[in-house]
C-alpha cells in the first residue's frame, strides 16, 4: 500500500486566447488612413471604395472620411450569386 497520494494531471488544462474578431469601427463613424474597420477570417465582408483588405482579411481604411456599409450581389468563380457586405469610406 502506497504511503503517499498519486499525483494527477489534467491533459486538456490549457486554453488559447481569443482572436478578438469582429467589426472594430461602425456605421457614420469617422476613420482616419490606417484605422482598422474589421477583423475577420475569410472575406465576410467586402472592401470597396476607400478600403484595403490585409494579409490576415482585415479591411482598413486608406483615406479620411464616413464608414458606409452597403450589401450588393457577387458573383463566384463558379457562376453562383453571393451577398456580401461591402465596406466603403466616403
Amino acid at each position: 500500500m502506497a504511503h503517499t497520494k498519486q499525483k494527477g494531471s489534467s491533459k486538456n488544462a490549457r486554453e488559447s486566447a481569443s482572436q478578438r474578431l469582429g467589426v472594430k469601427l461602425f456605421g457614420d463613424q469617422i476613420v482616419r488612413p490606417g484605422n482598422i474597420i474589421i477583423r475577420q477570417r475569410g472575406t465576410k465582408y467586402v472592401p470597396g471604395i476607400g478600403v484595403r483588405l490585409g494579409g490576415d482579411d482585415t479591411i482598413y481604411a486608406v483615406k479620411e472620411g464616413k464608414i458606409n456599409f452597403k450589401t450588393k450581389k457577387l458573383s463566384k468563380f463558379d457562376g453562383s450569386k453571393k451577398i456580401a457586405t461591402v465596406v466603403n469610406v466616403i
